[in-house]
């Protein structure tokens, strides 16, 4: 519904709930790793004013687009080109400061939306555990075969896995 302008009649299909579900999880993929970069940034390095500046442009647009008769529309695509500058500007090498600026600042966006970004952490049934952990286990032990295997089993239980620095991260699909 944000996608188009209230007095736009909205379009239904399967394609665009499909579109607005992805584009809901590109903004929370992004949330979660400007907080995993906010755990992990450096605190010494001071804020770049040329980032913190497409930040305020950005904000500025989004502002814009709701002063201009509630526009939607334009305002959850300055969200998305928030996220865009999140992914192309931030890294390990990124000060605590700006990434939490930039998170902030879509949290901020977001909220006004009605775009809740703070996931509910998830319990996992000791099954999955069990078989995360023995996935773990087989990629030490270099059966990778075995590791496929396991994490072929486990999205056909609607559970991704992705691998990172920090350990393994899974989410439900």
């Amino acid at each position: 519904m944000l996608s188009a302008h209230y007095r736009s009649p909205i379009n239904f299909s399967a394609e665009l709930m499909e579109s607005s579900k992805n584009g809901l999880e590109r903004i929370l993929t992004a949330i979660d790793k400007l907080k995993d970069l906010e755990a992990s940034a450096k605190t010494e390095k001071l804020l770049d004013h040329e980032d913190k500046n497409a930040v305020q442009e950005l904000v500025s647009k989004y502002e814009a687009a709701m002063d201009d008769d509630f526009n939607t529309a334009d305002a959850i695509s300055a969200v998305f080109e928030l996220v865009k500058l999140s992914n192309s500007t931030t890294n390990e090498d990124s000060s605590k400061e700006y990434v939490t600026y930039l998170k902030e600042s879509i949290e901020r966006l977001c909220d006004v939306l009605g775009i809740i970004t703070e996931k509910e952490e998830e319990i996992l049934d000791d099954e999955i555990e069990t078989m995360i952990a023995g996935r773990q286990q087989a990629r030490k032990d270099k059966n990778f075969a075995l590791a496929d295997e396991i994490r072929g089993k486990l999205l056909e239980k609607g559970i991704v896995l992705e691998d990172t620095r920090e350990g393994v991260k899974w989410k439900r699909i």
